[in-house]
């Protein structure tokens, strides 16, 4: 009979790194799931915020969680995340506080995972530090990947091309204009200067808080200019 740390074990196989060179064994797995506890996270509620301490870090089975850091009296989005991200484990690792906030944005499940049990956890299995260091560097390469998309690009290309990667199985893009803005670096008008004439194309509907992708390979042709 299959059981919930079965099941999550299973999970965890899948979503930390790759597999067809390193397969990762069924103790391995169920090992770092016993090793951390499992939380459910209300939207609005943080994972931890900057300048805590790094104790811990997470690995995200469901929902989305938020990136940023406070700019002045508010706050400048750095990133967004959803299942099998791993998040804090860089600043976990070096001892030092946590660079930026995390923040839930939907109803989210993730698996916590303290410095003390996770670090002795991955000095005696080789395969599981081999998998978090292959997803770890994964993770930054598609973070150098996207900064090279967005160099030398228009406003227009670099919302369109974050509206490729951003939209969902139904053709919905949940982030607001500010946090498109913040999360380009562009000022919140050139954004709305760019989704006007998307939808004037015919690539996308708006509406409060909600974008949908009519034409997603237009949307792609004009993101690679």
């Amino acid at each position: 009979m299959t059981t919930a740390l079965d099941q999550h074990a299973a999970w965890l196989a899948r979503s930390l790194g790759r597999t067809d060179y390193l397969p990762m064994r069924r103790e391995d797995a169920a090992a770092l799931s016993a090793a951390g506890t499992v939380i459910d996270k209300y939207k609005g509620t943080h994972l931890f915020r900057e300048g805590d301490v790094a104790d811990a870090c997470y690995i995200i089975e469901e929902g989305e969680v938020e990136l940023y850091r406070a700019k002045g009296s508010g706050k400048s989005v750095v990133l967004r995340i959803g299942p099998s991200s791993v998040v804090g484990d860089i600043a976990m690792f070096q001892e030092r506080p946590y660079l930026s906030s995390a923040r839930v944005t939907t109803a989210t499940r993730v698996l916590r995972l303290e410095r003390d049990r996770l670090v002795p956890l991955l000095l005696v299995r080789p395969v599981l530090a081999m998998r978090w260091l292959v997803n770890g560097l994964s993770q930054l390469e598609a973070t150098q990947q996207r900064i090279i998309r967005l160099m030398n690009r228009t406003v227009l290309e670099q919302v369109s091309g974050l509206l490729v990667d951003e939209v969902d199985s139904f053709g919905e893009v949940h982030l607001s204009q500010a946090t498109m803005a913040e999360l380009l670096g562009a000022s919140r008008q050139s954004v709305n200067e760019a989704l006007g004439q998307l939808r004037s194309s015919g690539a996308i509907d708006t509406g409060y808080r909600r974008i949908t992708v009519l034409d997603g390979d237009m949307l792609l042709s004009v993101s690679t200019g």
